[in-house]
């Protein structure tokens, strides 16, 4: 499998039009770039006749196994079938081309400045919508956790993904001595209080979920991965990861993403919420409060994403800006992520 590489305005245009053909939509006018993905190309497409739709090309590499498109459409499908219209409408997709269309979900970018009560509640309301009865059943998601020891390997590799940095990287020094001298040590410290905490809980590191605990999750939920219209309505977008899943691992998550950080104050509430709206145990709940560290070590890694040959590649793909820049403002943020941790 050879990775996706960028194609020219005719050639998305054509891509376009061979899927807006598909779903019944005509034929596409004008294509222009739409700002903010990482890992994929997303374009607004004006039609000749309807309303604008938006094209989503998928990075794809043979060092990342992960179907996006496929995650995404199925997820997507469901959500549509259950009624939810809190996302954008699958329109067609194309898996050989690597790309689907869309629907142009209404509003602007969400900003932290806009949070409110409010929108974390219809975040809850979203999730407990995807699970009600009769639950789905989707594959895995990505990284996908379904006992406690899951949970500590999926950080642990992204701690010693980081560990091998590329060295021609802008500011690999910086980013490596942050990683040995400080990343690292915390890991191990996280990981040492979460085994005994655990213990000390009675959760079996080993012991799997049962089925009826497990959700469907969007992966990498948050209001980073969201619109907001006029009238104050919400729109989910970005379910390249999602899947089945440990609902610990959803609401950690949740609040470890950095770029709309949802206060902590509203941590206890939402999983209150989510174990009563999903069902959950109390051992739910539990794991919810314990990994939230381990989470915040996880997203310190994915921050620093830049740094791996394989991260840059799907910046690159999706917006080719200059990597300095991009690397020197993700360290800042690693390092500010880790700093919330009391060790």
């Amino acid at each position: 499998m050879k990775p996706v590489e960028a194609i020219g305005e005719q050639s998305a245009i054509a891509l376009a039009n061979r899927l807006a053909k598909r779903a019944g939509r005509g034929h596409a006018r004008a294509l222009s770039p739409l700002s903010g993905g990482r890992n994929n190309q997303v374009y607004r497409v004006d039609m000749l006749a309807g309303a604008p739709l938006v094209l989503k090309r998928y990075f794809s590499d043979p060092r990342d196994g992960r179907d996006r498109l496929g995650a995404e459409w199925s997820f997507l499908r469901h959500t549509w079938s259950r009624g939810i219209r809190a996302v954008p409408e699958p329109l067609a997709c194309d898996p050989a081309a690597h790309a689907a269309l869309y629907e142009l979900a209404p509003g602007r970018k969400f900003r932290p400045a806009m949070l409110e009560p409010v929108h974390i509640d219809t975040a809850i309301d979203f999730i407990v919508a995807l699970n009600a009865p009769p639950r789905p059943l989707l594959a895995p998601a990505s990284e996908a956790c379904f006992t406690l020891a899951e949970h500590l390997a999926t950080v642990e590799r992204r701690v010693m993904r980081v560990t091998a940095l590329d060295p021609d990287a802008p500011h690999a020094s910086e980013a490596r001595s942050f990683v040995s001298t400080r990343l690292v040590p915390a890991w191990e410290a996280v990981k040492s209080r979460f085994v005994d905490n655990a213990k000390a809980a009675g959760l079996a590191i080993d012991r799997p979920l049962a089925s009826n605990q497990e959700c469907l999750s969007p992966s990498d939920f948050g209001f980073h991965n969201a619109l907001v219209d006029d009238d104050g309505r919400l729109t989910f977008l970005d379910f390249e990861y999602a899947g089945s899943d440990d609902p610990a691992k959803l609401v950690s998550d949740f609040f470890c993403q950095p770029e709309v950080p949802v206060p902590l104050i509203h941590h206890a509430h939402f999983i209150e919420r989510i174990t009563d709206g999903l069902g959950l145990d109390q051992a739910a709940a539990t794991r919810c409060a314990l990994l939230l560290d381990a989470y915040r070590i996880k997203w310190t890694c994915i921050l620093l994403n830049e740094y791996l040959a394989l991260g840059a590649a799907r910046r690159a793909f999706a917006d080719a800006g200059i990597r300095p820049e991009r690397c020197a403002a993700q360290l800042a943020k690693a390092e500010a992520k880790l700093a919330e941790i009391n060790l």
